[in-house]
C-alpha cells in the first residue's frame, strides 16, 4: 500500500481487514456488488436457487438475514423483503394476477392498497370484487371460476374488523384460489396466518416489526419455491427491494418484538377500558375487549390483541382539534406500531370519497363502527397509567 498513490489508497486501504472481523452483532452490509468467479453470468436470469452474492438488488447479506428471521417468526419456508408494505402487496398482485383474472379482497384495508385495486389493477384487465371479509357468505358469493386470489387484512385498518382466516382459506381453496393475509396489525406474536391455512402472509415492516418509526419496509412470506420465483420475477425485475440499511434497522427492532407486543397489548387494554366507560366516547373498538362484536374470533385467532384502539365521539373534527392542542404524550400523526403513542382522526366521508367507495349495506356497516369519523390510536410503550391520564385530561 505504501507504493500506491493517494487516490488509490482512498479506495483500497483497509479492505483486507473485513475477512478477519467476526462481530457478535449482525453487521450492516451496504455493498452494491460483490466479487465473483470469472464464469459468473451477467444476467439475473442465470441465478441458481441459492446463488452467490453478486448484486444487492438480487440478494444482499443483511436483507437475507432479515428474511430468514421473518420466515422463522411466521413459520414460513421463505420470505422476500420489499421497500414498503405496499410494494410487498402489489408485488404479490403483480405475480399472481393478469388480464382476465379475478381478485376478491377486503373492502376496508390499508388505503394505498385499496386505491391500487380501484385504479391500477382494472387497467391491467384484472377484475376486483371488494367485500366485507368478516361476512363469510359475502366471501363465498364473490368467488368465481376466475378468482385467483383472496386478499384479507385482519384486523383491518382502520376499524379493527376481523376476518376468519381458516374459514376463508377453506372457501378459497375449494374454488382453486389462494389466500394472502396482511397481518401488519396483528404481527406474528398474535396471529400466524400460514398456520391457519393462508398461502401468503404480508407485513408492513414499517410498523410493529421495525417498531421505532424510522425505517420503511415490507415482507411477503410463504412457500420457499414460490417466494423464490417472486424474487426473480418481481423483486429483481420490478426492483422494489429493501435497502440494506433499513433491513439492519428493522433487524434491530425485531429483537424486542415479543416484549414490545406484550407491552403494546397490555397498555392498549387499559386505554380501551378507559374509553369504553368514558362519557364523551360513543363507541370504542378493540379486539381484546368483550364489547368487540368479534371478540370470540379474536380469542380464537389472536394470541394477544395488539396495540390498536379506535373510538368515536359525537363531534369528531372538534375533538380532533381539542386533542391536537391538549395531548402531551400522544403524537398527532399517521402510521402506527411506534414506541411512541400516535393518534389520528379519520373522517368517514373523506375516506369514502378517496379510498373505500362503499355504498349501501357496506357503508352502513362501516358507519356503524366509525360514525362520521373515528380516532385511531396506536398505543406506544410509554407507561399505560401516564397515557390514560393524558388521554382522560385531553378528552375532558
Amino acid at each position: 500500500m505504501d507504493t500506491l498513490q493517494m487516490r488509490t489508497r482512498a479506495i483500497h486501504a483497509g479492505d483486507a481487514l473485513d475477512s478477519r472481523v467476526d462481530p457478535v452483532a449482525p453487521p450492516l452490509d451496504m455493498a452494491n456488488s460483490y466479487l465473483v468467479d470469472a464464469d459468473t453470468g451477467f444476467s439475473a436470469e442465470d441465478l441458481d436457487v441459492a446463488p452467490p452474492f453478486i448484486y444487492s438488488r438480487w440478494r444482499n447479506p443483511t436483507v437475507c438475514r432479515l428474511e430468514a428471521r421473518l420466515a422463522a417468526l411466521e413459520d414460513a419456508e421463505g420470505a422476500l423483503c420489499f421497500s414498503s408494505g405496499v410494494a410487498a402487496i402489489t408485488g404479490l398482485f403483480t405475480h399472481l394476477l393478469g388480464a382476465g383474472d379475478h381478485l376478491v379482497m377486503s373492502n376496508v384495508a390499508y388505503a394505498g392498497v385499496v386505491e391500487y385495486t380501484y385504479d391500477i389493477l382494472p387497467r391491467m384487465g384484472v377484475a376486483v370484487t371488494h367485500v366485507d371479509t368478516s361476512d363469510l357468505e359475502a366471501v363465498a358469493n364473490a368467488l368465481r371460476p376466475s378468482t385467483k386470489l383472496v386478499h384479507i387484512e385482519t384486523p383491518c385498518n382502520p376499524i379493527l374488523r376481523l376476518s376468519d382466516i381458516k374459514a376463508i382459506a377453506r372457501l378459497a381453496h375449494a374454488c382453486g384460489a389462494v389466500v394472502s393475509v396482511d397481518s401488519t396489525f396483528a404481527t406474528p406474536c398474535a396471529t400466524k396466518p400460514l398456520m391457519l391455512g393462508a398461502d401468503f402472509v404480508l407485513h408492513s415492516l414499517t410498523k410493529y416489526l421495525g417498531g421505532h418509526g424510522d425505517a420503511l419496509g415490507g415482507v411477503l412470506a410463504g412457500k420457499a419455491e414460490t417466494i423464490e420465483v417472486i424474487r426473480q420475477t418481481v423483486g429483481v425485475h420490478a426492483g422494489g427491494v429493501l435497502s440494506p440499511f433499513n433491513a439492519w434497522l428493522i433487524l434491530r427492532g425485531m429483537a424486542t418484538l415479543p416484549l414490545r407486543m406484550q407491552a403494546h397489548s397490555e397498555s392498549a387494554s387499559k386505554i380501551a377500558a378507559l374509553l369504553a366507560d368514558h362519557p364523551h366516547v360513543t363507541k370504542m373498538i378493540f379486539p381484546g375487549h368483550p364489547s368487540h362484536p368479534q371478540y370470540a374470533l379474536a380469542e380464537r385467532q389472536m394470541a394477544m390483541p395488539s396495540g390498536m384502539v379506535t373510538f368515536q365521539v359525537p363531534d369528531g373534527p372538534a375533538m380532533a382539534r381539542q386533542l391536537h392542542q391538549r395531548l402531551k404524550l400522544f403524537a398527532y400523526a399517521v402510521s402506527l406500531g411506534d414506541v411512541r403513542s400516535l393518534i389520528f382522526y379519520i373522517d368517514t366521508q373523506s375516506i369514502m370519497e378517496s379510498t373505500f367507495h362503499l355504498q349501501g349495506a357496506d357503508l352502513e356497516a362501516y358507519r356503524d363502527v366509525a360514525g362520521e369519523g373515528i380516532f385511531r390510536i396506536s398505543v406506544g410503550l410509554e407507561d399505560p397509567d401516564d397515557l390514560c391520564a393524558d388521554l382522560a385530561e385531553a378528552l375532558a
